[in-house]
């Protein structure tokens, strides 16, 4: 009796069988609990029960247990040879019995078969599935390519897990420091250098920006800003093709010689000089006024190599201390109002009485004009006061016709005022930067200009007369034009004539900067053919017209954006560099603060609710140059009675971008944007 019990066990153990199954794609085993013609109930090792159709199993077996066959299975399939395995199987479809047979031998077991089954199925490369069970070898020249390629793919994971390795050391690879910036601004995210590049940022749970500054594959914070925009926005380069043909001066010399002598203001700095005027006494106790635009719309012909490439770009692009210019230099050089020289223009000439400064007539022309001078404002502005204009004591050259456009200009701006119903702000301060040494070494000094100067007054008043008299007169002789237009709310470009309530002028057509903006030279080219009585390039419904448009939109707001980050990261350094520890802010909007003596606004998070114009005085705690913004720290409440009072128009800068964010560097819009739409 003391062995039945054991006996019986062993009885037990001989009659459990065992069933070897495929489920979800892998290969399983499990003791059969129950089966039907159809169906297994089967008991996994993990004990959970499942079904398994019929169609699903491959074999049944006793012994050993089915985690410990799955277990053999698996240690016979690393034994085998896939190479002699492929060679083996047969040319047409076989099954896994077949293979083991061909491989093991006719003696090939349950686990032999088991093992050859898991071999084929692991190598889709060498054996391709044909069915549960069944496969086909792949043919001799397929298989070299494929193994071909998979060499190809083990030796670059291979790369990327040294790249890897580098980055997480510190060290930039080659390969990535090479393509930095494109990995940033246009990742090819099937490279291995972005590869590796996002697996180590995903172990230091960084960002990639920061990670490539780390390891100095890009050298610091200005070159990525730099950098990535003009891979954005520049991918064939900021440089001219060298086979661009020169431009053709003498097909000008036909167009009359003007009369009057013309004279620019711009800073020295200028390279683009676009604009001039001319002061001319008539009798009758009349002056004449001559606005000469620079003609470009000339020479440069429609889809010509030179147009294209304007078009492409759409404006010059100004950053302090940067400057790509939408035109090559022999162009720009070609049809700049230089000094001594005479130059195609486009002029509008307004007859204006000198007791009311009210306008008789004004007319267009297409000629050449002789450019008596250029004046730089950096070098007059501080003999240019209100009261030498007002008096007529300047004692410049071209003082006393600078003086006479001064007392229009006042004119004009009053009469834009009435129709705003609101004085244009004067007295703030428009800050700038000029630096010192190259790119992110230079040294940083920081210049004001204030709005509503004698200077910045009488240059920007006449652009405006002249933007506003074209726009109308486009209108009135039915010719196409880009508009500026503004009605209670944001400034568009447009094809439809149409008010600029912010500017106070029923039409408004940017025209008197075609050197920088393409928008100018389409409309000086519909005002060439306007005067002419030609057919104008463009009709109003014209769908290449508003692709300019379009383009220009989206080309001008971006290249804003950069001048304005770019503010923002002079004004940091500056802060670093003069060891500005406290600083004055003022509340715009919200926790929205404008940096007291700075080209600069930002948000602080946390900062308690205050009304508009309140003054602050906070602690700089932190410099971020990736972000670009500063870490601030509330230190005080200042006076009320000390607040800045903010204007409507400095109010609209805060959550859209500006018309132009930068600050103006000369007063003739030559080489920044201006701060305001007289540009």
């Amino acid at each position: 009796m003391a062995g039945s019990p054991g006996k019986i066990c062993f009885l037990k153990e001989r009659m459990t069988m065992n069933l070897f199954f495929e489920e979800d794609g892998a290969f399983k085993a499990g003791v059969i609990l129950n089966a039907t013609d159809a169906a297994y109930q089967i008991e996994l090792p993990t004990g959970k029960r499942i079904k398994v159709k019929k169609s699903h199993s491959f074999f049944e077996f006793s012994a050993p247990p089915p985690l410990e066959f799955i277990q053999q299975a698996q240690a016979v399939a690393e034994t085998i040879d896939l190479d002699l395995l492929w060679e083996f199987a047969a040319a047409e479809e076989f099954t896994y019995q077949d293979a083991a047979k061909e491989y093991f031998g006719e003696e090939a077991g349950k686990l032999e078969q088991a093992g050859t089954l898991f071999r084929l199925h692991a190598y889709p490369v060498y054996f391709y599935r044909k069915g549960r069970g069944k496969y086909r070898a792949a043919p001799e020249e397929t298989l070299k390519l494929a193994l071909a390629a998979i060499e190809r793919k083990r030796k670059l994971d291979e790369q990327k897990d040294a790249y890897v390795k580098e980055l997480l050391e510190g060290r930039a690879p080659e390969a990535i420091a090479a393509q930095a910036i494109q990995l940033l601004s246009k990742p090819d995210k099937n490279s291995i250098e972005w590869k590796a590049l996002k697996e180590a940022t995903d172990i230091r749970s960084c960002s990639p920006l920061r990670l490539l500054l780390e390891v100095k594959a890009i050298p610091n914070a200005w070159r990525y800003h730099v950098e990535n925009f003009f891979s954005i926005n520049f991918p064939k380069g900021k440089e001219f093709p060298k086979t661009f043909p020169e431009p053709q001066k003498e097909c000008f010399e036909d167009l009359p010689l003007a009369d009057g002598q013309a004279f620019s203001i711009d800073d020295s700095n200028t390279t683009e000089i676009d604009d001039a005027v001319s002061v001319t006494p008539v009798g009758d106790n009349r002056t004449k006024l001559g606005i000469h635009i620079s003609a470009p719309g000339l020479g440069i012909l429609t889809d010509s190599e030179v147009d294209k490439a304007a078009r492409e770009r759409m404006s010059t692009v100004y950053a302090p201390g940067l400057k790509t210019t939408m035109l090559p230099k022999s162009w720009v050089k070609a049809f700049s109002l230089d000094e001594g020289n005479i130059c195609p223009v486009l002029s509008l000439y307004a007859l204006v009485d000198n007791e009311t400064f009210e306008v008789v007539v004004t007319e267009t022309r297409l000629e050449r004009i002789k450019i008596a001078a250029n004046l730089w404002y950096d070098k007059i502005e501080s003999q240019v006061t209100e009261e030498a204009v007002r008096d007529n004591t300047l004692d410049i050259p071209f003082g006393k016709e600078m003086s006479w456009v001064w007392h229009f200009a006042k004119h004009l701006q009053q009469k834009r005022e009435e129709v705003r119903g609101r004085p244009e702000p004067v007295g703030k301060i428009d800050w700038y930067f000029d630096l010192k040494g190259e790119d992110e070494n230079a040294t940083v000094e920081l210049k004001g200009r204030k709005r509503g100067a004698p200077l910045d007054l009488l240059v920007a008043e006449v652009m405006i007369f002249a933007n506003a008299s074209w726009g109308e007169w486009l209108e009135k002789k039915k010719v196409a034009g880009i508009y500026r237009s503004q009605r209670m709310g944001k400034v568009k470009m447009t094809s439809v004539p149409g008010p600029h309530d912010g500017i106070g002028v029923e039409y408004y057509a940017w025209s008197t900067s075609p050197l920088r903006r393409y928008v100018d030279m389409v409309n000086q080219r519909q005002l060439i053919a306007a005067v002419r009585d030609e057919k104008p390039p463009f009709k109003a419904n014209d769908l290449d017209l508003f692709s300019i448009i379009s383009n220009f939109d989206t080309k001008y707001t971006a290249f804003n954006d950069f001048q304005t980050r770019m503010n923002r990261y002079w004004s940091l350094r500056w802060i670093e560099q003069e060891k500005i520890e406290n600083i004055k802010v003022t509340v715009v909007k919200g926790d929205l603060v404008r940096l007291e003596g700075l080209p600069m606004m930002q948000r602080v998070p946390g900062l308690p609710e205050y009304s508009r114009g309140q003054n602050l005085l906070m602690k700089v705690v932190g410099i971020d140059y990736i972000e670009l913004v500063l870490e601030l720290r509330l230190v005080e409440v200042l006076d009320q009675e000390d607040a800045e009072d903010l204007s409507e128009e400095e109010l609209v800068e805060v959550e859209e971008p500006q018309e132009n964010p930068a600050p103006q560097t000369n007063s003739s819009d030559s080489e920044q944007p201006k701060s305001n739409e007289a540009s």
